[in-house]
């Protein structure tokens, strides 16, 4: 007998008599327990599921959990920081669960600094899958004689005469 006959037989074996089909789905239904009363439509675990929950149970199976709290972070941070401090402040990031917080002055870096403890708290308690431990909060950058395509390397404008 050939491979293709073989494999062909099996095939048929399997479900080609429709006699076989439901003596071995009779068998199987046996072997669970099965009754009438769980394929009743409307019973247990048979309602259709909202998209919410749909959606949060494909995230947490992917692990996207973390990265999605980051995300909810990152837009809430009027909320978490208050809306006056958060016009004077943006996110700019979370790297190595370090969230990393630009400031509009040296004064608003330090005022915020003296806030860490609260911020913290309040990211703890709304976004404990974001895993954030600590805040680092940036001053705006001194401004750089490096600008522009006519930029030469060197110690910039200095007195030339001593």
């Amino acid at each position: 007998m050939s491979e293709a006959q073989a494999v062909y037989l099996r095939l048929k074996a399997a479900f080609g008599n429709p006699d076989a089909r439901a003596a071995r789905w009779r068998e199987r239904r046996s072997r669970t327990g099965g009754d009438d009363e769980a394929s009743v439509p409307y019973g247990v675990g048979r309602d259709p599921k909202g998209l919410g929950d749909v959606m949060s149970g494909l995230s947490t199976e992917l692990g996207w959990g973390s990265s999605l709290a980051k995300s909810d972070l990152l837009l809430a941070w009027a909320e978490i920081a208050g809306p006056d401090t958060a016009a004077h402040s943006t996110p700019l990031g979370i790297t190595d669960s370090v969230l990393t917080v630009q400031c509009e002055s040296t004064a608003w870096a330090t005022q915020l600094r003296q806030m860490r403890v609260l911020i913290m708290t309040t990211i703890a308690q709304r976004f404990p899958e974001a895993g954030i431990e600590s805040i680092r909060f940036e001053a705006p950058h001194a401004p750089s004689w490096k600008r522009g395509s006519r930029s030469i390397p060197g110690r910039g404008p200095r007195d030339t005469y001593g």
